[in-house]
């Protein structure tokens, strides 16, 4: 039987211990780990509780353009939406079903632009979130309530406008001002509702680096633990899939309907009417696809990747890059949405060429329903645009 005398166990090298960090409660070993240097990028998020770094690598470039983008949203955005419900607000009287959504949806849109300011400032900061947990939980609530309130109005507006126009009488009750604001009530209390479990999660998280992330997707993680990619992929589809879906049916069969009526009456067509109403169609539907589309599959296809495999570090990263440029995107809508107005909504174009001292060019084509100034397009739309097109029976088409 061998011997192991004293001598050889002396000639065994010393191993070196790891650095311990922290992560949370749970002690985190270094990446140098047995005195082998390990690539950061070819560990997983959740290998034994390993904290990737890096993540806000980006912060001197984001600290620079995030603050600009979002003061640009917040200054076009609550002007314009202000604006907006400014002109709804003068001819309250003559409130419609599609006045009333779209009186939300831009109330909807003010109270999101209020928030800014402070997303703003983290931003400039380099990702650091000074003023606490409140207000971090504020500005999120803030965020997730009139983003997904803005989405269900729209959704809410792509069905007004083609119950008006192709839906049977029987179904027009739905557009009584009565039953619209109770569904106006629900969608509020629906999304609020959806966004009260985030008042029991931390939302607040200390880097590395000592500074502080507020409503940060590498903080939901560490927190939401497994279940995690299965409830974000639930709400995607809830909040984004149905919508979207919807919003493109309807305003397919509008489009669908402004072609047969086209086509059915040459002096409509030579006057342009229904080619104008089709590009504001098209224009409104693209505006909503390119600001909520690539945040919404951005999320879903990371989800998905979770559930199939733990992405890297590496990956890690780079989806958090990716959010914060998409996150920008979707912001962007609250303040092109008025420039959509400019051109489909006559009243509110008055106003603003008033508010320049210049006098309105109002187009012959696109006109505003005497009922009300702004109230016939959904929400990318938001106001009336009552297009006059004459049927081959002499009867009136209106969008």
């Amino acid at each position: 039987m061998p011997c192991f005398t004293t001598e050889k166990i002396h000639t065994i090298p010393r191993i070196p211990i790891p650095p311990v960090e922290t992560l949370g409660p749970f002690p985190v070993l270094h990446h140098t780990m047995l005195g082998a240097e390990v690539n950061d990028s070819d560990i997983s998020v959740s290998d034994a509780g390993v904290n990737c770094t890096g993540l806000y690598d980006h912060r001197s470039v984001a600290r620079v353009v995030m603050p600009l983008h979002y003061t640009l949203v917040f200054v076009l955005g609550l002007l314009g939406n202000s604006l907006a419900l400014h002109v709804i607000w003068t001819r309250r009287v003559k409130m419609n079903a599609t006045t009333l959504y779209s009186a939300n949806l831009a109330a909807s849109d003010v109270l999101f632009t209020l928030s800014l300011p402070l997303r703003a400032l983290y931003y400039a900061l380099g990702f650091h979130w000074p003023l606490g947990e409140v207000a971090c939980k504020f500005t999120g609530m803030l965020f997730y309530i009139n983003t997904y309130s803005g989405v269900n109005f729209m959704t809410c507006l792509a069905l007004d406008r083609m119950v008006a126009m192709v839906g049977p009488r029987r179904l027009t009750r739905f557009r009584q001002i009565g039953t619209v604001r109770w569904v106006c009530v629900g969608v509020w209390v629906l999304v609020v509702g959806q966004t009260l479990p985030l008042l029991g999660m931390q939302m607040t998280r200390e880097e590395p680096d000592g500074s502080i992330s507020c409503m940060e997707y590498p903080s939901l993680e560490a927190r939401a633990g497994k279940t995690l990619p299965h409830t974000l992929i639930g709400a995607v589809t809830l909040g984004y899939g149905v919508p979207v879906v919807t919003i493109l049916v309807c305003y397919s069969v509008l489009w669908h309907k402004l072609c047969s009526v086209m086509r059915g009456n040459q002096l409509t067509e030579r006057s342009g009417r229904s080619q104008k109403a089709m590009g504001v169609t098209a224009a409104v539907v693209l505006v909503f696809l390119v600001c909520f589309s690539p945040y919404h599959l951005n999320l879903l296809q990371y989800m998905i990747r979770k559930l199939l495999y733990e992405p890297s570090c590496a990956e890690l990263r780079s989806f958090q890059v990716s959010l914060h440029v998409t996150v920008c995107l979707m912001n962007l809508n609250s303040c092109l949405d008025p420039f959509v107005y400019f051109f489909a909504c006559q009243g509110y174009k008055h106003k603003v060429l008033m508010l320049l001292k210049k006098k309105p060019v109002l187009s012959n084509s696109i006109y505003t329903s005497p009922e009300s100034s702004c109230s016939n397009h959904n929400r990318e739309n938001r106001y009336s645009v009552r297009v006059r097109l004459n049927s081959v029976k002499g009867k009136d088409e209106s969008l």
